[in-house]
């Protein structure tokens, strides 16, 4: 009798055991699994970008302990590319989780951290699911997609083979992509005074395949280039503008391609260097409405 009994329990126990599995992976894995094992693994793609900044930096620490190393890990997770990722808020971190909302729900934050990757990591919506165990799940839907890439490299490295000289000096190499993009480029009136979308003029696809282009795509356009010279740069963005910031000689210049290539109203195509390579003093000498930055995030002298 007793081993009927004993083998009825056994059968209840894997017959609740079997219902209630789920449940039990999660306990299991929330309270027995080390947080350095349940994080996905940071893969890196080739356009992932070794580069520390002032405001944001690459970082291997993906169990965080303040707001900062929550905000690294965003970028770490862009800067290489991924399209999901998954880390966890420690017990010991109090504030984790409303750390996290903060910046999550704060959409010029995130929105900063495609200025300094590469435009092909940058994202056109990024979604950040939170979960009471800590468990923070990001999912990242990127600007631009695999056949765009193929097309816009072939042209990139095409006008390179056509224009760059090996004996070019840096600013030469600049000069000469600054003034391809402009000549070749029209800004997009309809799309920013009418809101008529008829080409990508806000990225770099719009600039060098269709030859439409607002401030982003000409920012987007230049740093392609840039990315390929080996020249580090970063974008710099305001509200209603966004523009490139180039290190040359050990040095960080503004390089505004959308300010050089002026609208005028008999529609007379123009060429110009008011805003190529300019130091921080040369740009608040000649204009300090749009080009008004954050100096604490994109300053990089």
């Amino acid at each position: 009798m007793k081993r009927i009994v004993y083998s009825l329990l056994l059968i209840l126990v894997i017959f609740l055991a079997y219902v209630e599995r789920e449940k039990i992976i999660v306990i299991y894995d929330t309270y027995f699994v080390p947080l350095e094992e349940k994080v996905t693994k940071l893969e890196k793609n080739q356009y992932y970008r070794d580069y520390d900044f002032s405001y944001v930096k690459n970082t291997t620490n993906f169990i965080p302990s303040n707001k900062n190393d929550i905000l690294n890990i965003y970028y770490t997770v862009v800067n290489s590319g991924m399209t999901d990722f998954t880390f966890y808020c420690p017990s010991e971190y109090s504030t984790c989780i409303e750390d996290v909302k903060d910046l999550a729900y704060n959409q010029d934050v995130i929105s900063n951290l495609n200025n300094f990757v590469h435009p092909y990591n940058s994202f056109k919506k990024l979604k950040t699911e939170i979960e009471t165990t800590g468990k923070i799940s990001l999912n990242i839907e990127k600007i631009y997609d695999d056949e765009m890439i193929i097309i816009l490299n072939y042209k990139v490295n095409d006008i390179i083979k056509n224009i760059i000289q090996n004996t070019d000096t840096e600013r030469d190499k600049i000069k000469k992509i600054h003034d391809y993009i402009i000549n070749n480029t029209t800004y997009d009136k309809n799309r920013s005074d009418k809101k008529i979308i008829n080409y990508k003029s806000d990225n770099a696809y719009g600039v060098l395949i269709e030859n439409y282009g607002l401030c982003g795509g000409y920012t987007d356009a230049m740093m392609l280039f840039l990315e390929v010279l080996n020249i580090p740069s970063i974008k710099i963005s305001t509200e209603n503008h966004i523009w490139n910031y180039v290190k040359v000689d050990d040095k960080w210049l503004h390089l505004d391609l959308t300010w050089d290539d002026p609208i005028t109203q008999d529609n007379k195509n123009i060429l110009d260097y008011s805003y190529f390579l300019i130091s921080d003093t040369t740009l608040n000498s000649i204009e300090k409405i749009e080009h008004n930055y954050d100096k604490t995030i994109f300053n990089q002298n």
